[in-house]
């Protein structure tokens, strides 16, 4: 499933939090909201996994989404 189907299934507060810090690193409780939302699917589509420092990071497409999504442009899927 692509970000478009899991994104209304989020908190408003984990969407915010994503738009507020894309690019950044998931914090932990992101991280967790996220990966529950997808039934534990780490999926390559949308989670790159661990940076070097075991932080856990969204794939270039998945944060392109989220910046089209935030400034009111229609994303692709």
């Amino acid at each position: 499933m692509n970000i478009a189907g899991w994104w209304t299934q989020l908190s408003g507060e984990t969407r915010d939090w994503l738009v507020e810090h894309n690019g950044e690193p998931l914090t932990p409780s992101v991280r967790a909201e996220v990966v529950a939302v997808k039934d534990g699917d780490l999926d390559p589509s949308w989670w790159s996994g661990e940076s070097v420092d075991g932080q856990s990071e969204l794939t270039d497409e998945a944060i392109d989404w989220i910046e089209a999504r935030a400034n009111d442009e229609v994303p692709g899927p």
